[in-house]
């Protein structure tokens, strides 16, 4: 008993000194992340042999140095204690543009260079200015197009998903997806109430949103969330909570959802049922939910389904797609899911994937469970999507007996 007793002390004591290390770490991560951000662009723009004037080069290095200083004192303020929203704009943006300007800096600052020396396309100054100006333009273009990405009202992406469970009677069920729509600091109510329209016109009957409503209080952002209140559905309206909003007083959103008609799955189900055949549509609380310290919210899956059928198909709503391992362990059939924005400003998409089993689409796991992940109805804090387009999404559940149509 001793030994064990050691032993598990010695793993303990292992596993604080490794947590130690991380949190060390991150700081040090959140210290130089910035500086990279503003420096590679400034080097590879201003320094990497263009030869400015004196006052060309150091009016620019003035310029990325007051994007360096002022994005983290915005955000501080914006998002900090304070709650700035125009400050939460400005650090926002700034985050969006020097991520924008460091990857296409990185990017073409090597391999351009690298391209047109061995096209012989001359070398030193004129080289290295055609390198910023081609930087400078992709960045300017890529922004612009990034900006009306993130703005517009998504496209509707439909898809059928075939069930083996599903009963004949469910076939044609058709589901609408919303998650991710992070009203905040740019007031987006009429874009709210054009993207509730759009969801009216796909004749759903279950529309379903997994999470992130909003960065802020429900008190704070009422007013955009407000329109959420005039989606239709024949069967059910139905909402579980995502990481964000454990940010900002989880309780309050879900309590605002329950007002507004829609049906707060926390840790459990309904049933839905046509043809004479039922679906179960169970929901989890958000798997931050538990570390948030508010009584009562934690991801409990057992508690969803607890006093289901087995046998009969079910639908689940989890904000994160790292729940389909869960899932996949309970004999879930479809998984629905947001949190990843599909990456939102590429290359992100990258650092997603080490933290979810899928960036965006329907994938597989385990013998039976689907997942889908969508790329989000909104943007999280800079209002740009690159390469990664938000979506509403309208999925048909279809089961292998259905009869043949002529």
């Amino acid at each position: 008993m001793t030994n064990a007793g050691e032993a598990q002390s010695a793993d303990d004591s292992a596993h604080a000194t490794q947590q130690s290390g991380l949190r060390h770490l991150m700081r040090y991560i959140l210290l130089i992340a910035p500086v990279l951000l503003w420096a590679v662009p400034c080097w590879v723009l201003l320094y990497a042999g263009q030869n400015y004037p004196l006052p060309v080069a150091l009016g620019g290095t003035a310029l990325l140095g007051l994007g360096l200083i002022g994005m983290p004192l915005a955000m501080v303020r914006g998002h900090g204690r304070r709650q700035q929203d125009w400050a939460a704009i400005v650090g926002d943006t700034l985050l969006g543009v020097s991520w924008v300007l460091f990857t296409w800096s990185v990017l073409l600052g090597v391999l351009l260079r690298l391209v047109l020396t061995v096209a012989g396309a001359g070398g030193g100054q004129n080289l290295a200015r055609i390198v910023t100006w081609t930087v400078l333009g992709v960045a300017a273009v890529l922004l612009a197009w990034g900006y009306a990405e993130a703005r517009r009202v998504p496209r509707v992406r439909r898809l059928d998903v075939q069930l083996p469970r599903l009963g004949a009677g469910l076939d044609g069920t058709r589901v609408v997806l919303i998650t991710d729509t992070h009203y905040g600091p740019l007031d987006r109510a009429h874009w709210s109430a054009r993207v509730c329209a759009t969801v009216n016109t796909l004749e759903a009957d279950l529309v379903c949103h997994t999470g992130d409503i909003a960065d802020g209080t429900a008190e704070r952002r009422r007013a955009q969330a407000a329109p959420l209140g005039t989606v239709r559905a024949t069967r059910a309206r139905v909402y579980v909570t995502g990481n964000h909003e454990y940010y900002s007083e989880a309780q309050g959103w879900v309590d605002l959802m329950d007002k507004l008609g829609w049906e707060p799955l926390r840790n459990r189900h309904l049933l839905l049922e046509r043809g004479g055949d039922t679906l179960v549509v169970a929901g989890v609380d958000d798997v931050t939910a538990e570390s948030s310290g508010l009584d009562g919210h934690r991801a409990h899956l057992a508690g969803a389904l607890k006093g289901a059928d087995p046998g009969l198909p079910t639908l689940l709503l989890a904000h994160q797609p790292k729940f389909v391992d869960q899932a996949a362990a309970s004999g879930i059939d479809l998984q629905l899911s947001g949190h990843t924005h599909g990456g939102q400003i590429w290359p992100f998409h990258h650092l997603v994937r080490i933290d979810q089993p899928s960036l965006a689409g329907l994938s597989r796991h385990g013998t039976r469970t689907h997942l889908y992940t969508s790329r989000g109805t909104g943007f999280w804090g800079p209002p740009f999507r690159v390469f990664a387009p938000s979506e509403i999404t309208l999925l048909v559940l279809r089961s292998p007996q259905r009869p043949l149509t002529p």
